[in-house]
């Protein structure tokens, strides 16, 4: 079967790979779509960063592995004691696997294990024909759903996932920076959860455009004063919730002026350097940063539940491309800025 081999800084080749089999309490599933993550981004451009150099203490494996953690498909086989779940069900996958013993896990926490690994990262991956994976991963979804759009529940859980722990109530204000598709689940999952008051802050044209196309407030932080708008928007209160989808250290500091009094500055955000924080700002307002990791299975299936509505728009921000073109049309074009979101096609 064809997959994205990821060997090392900026090698990643399509191989003429293993078909995989499942074992006892796996699924073999047939990827319809695998998306390209920021996180794909970073092990192409500057890794290896999280694919291990040796074996991983949960799944054993290193590179040379496949890429992929965001896809959809259809069951194929299923492995001995595999129950509820048929061949043919499509589903949704959540990568995680997390070792269930440490204090975190023991908490509940499971998103945050002291050893977590994510399919397509530490262990062979999506962007195949084929993937292997365990049972309690799948989430099933409905027939009518897009296989394309059941691609984008994993970092629409992200979003999800950030959203909530923004604290808030209908009738809050809520600012989110960036427009990346992470910065687009946060739009659709504030709504989704009954936030109308979301303003986003965004410095590229194109991505502008593509979010306020879907319905978004958008502002551009090299045009306006973002704080004095927030502060005016709220009569002078600030934002019940900041959310950080940028990672760079203009988002922060604004982001921080932003916010009102004892209230959350969400970060989802991967911080390629340090950057320095304001603590002034959280000590005066008596506010938190507040970090985000992951997501949880209540998240995917409040994300595929909102998905079943018609929630979900992926007009102007979605990109399909054959597997043969995942790095000139994946990650050199994402990097470049020419596309906002990528799915990979394995059979295309």
């Amino acid at each position: 079967m064809r997959a994205a081999m990821y060997y090392g800084n900026q090698k990643v080749e399509i191989v003429d790979a293993p078909n995989p089999a499942p074992a006892a309490g796996q699924v073999k599933v047939k990827v319809g779509f695998n998306g390209i993550c920021g996180s794909d981004l970073h092990e192409y451009y500057a890794g290896p960063i999280f694919i291990p150099t040796e074996p991983h203490p949960l799944t054993g494996q290193q590179a040379p592995l496949i890429l992929g953690h965001e896809f959809s498909g259809t069951i194929s086989e299923l492995g001995d004691g595999v129950d509820g779940f048929a061949i043919g069900d499509r589903v949704a996958v959540l990568p995680l696997y997390y070792c269930g013993k440490c204090s975190r896990c023991a908490a509940g926490n499971y998103n945050t294990c002291a050893q977590f690994a994510f399919h397509g990262l530490m262990a062979d991956g999506g962007m195949a024909e084929y993937t292997v994976v365990p049972v309690g991963m799948l989430h099933k979804l409905p027939n009518d759903l897009p296989l394309e759009l059941g691609a984008l529940v994993e970092p629409m859980a992200v979003a999800y996932h950030a959203a909530q722990l923004g604290d808030l109530s209908p009738g809050d204000t809520a600012v989110v920076f960036g427009a990346g598709p992470i910065g687009i689940g946060l739009w659709f999952a504030l709504r989704g959860i009954g936030i109308d008051d979301v303003v986003v802050v965004e410095p590229s044209a194109d991505r502008r455009s593509a979010i306020r196309h879907l319905g978004a407030e958008v502002l551009d932080p090299s045009e306006a004063d973002v704080i004095s708008k927030i502060l005016e928007r709220t009569d002078g209160r600030g934002a019940d919730a900041v959310f950080d989808a940028a990672g760079v250290p203009a988002a922060v500091a604004t982001g921080l002026g932003c916010l009102a009094g004892r209230s959350p500055f969400v970060s989802v955000a991967i911080y390629e350097k340090p950057i320095e924080t304001p603590l002034i700002s959280l000590i005066l307002g008596e506010s938190r940063i507040q970090g985000s990791l992951g997501y949880t299975a209540p998240d995917f299936e409040a994300v595929i539940n909102l998905m079943a509505k018609g929630h979900y728009d992926m007009t102007g921000w979605v990109t399909t491309v054959p597997i043969g073109d995942v790095v000139t049309e994946g990650f050199d074009a994402l990097r470049d800025g020419r596309k906002i979101k990528v799915l990979v096609e394995p059979t295309a």
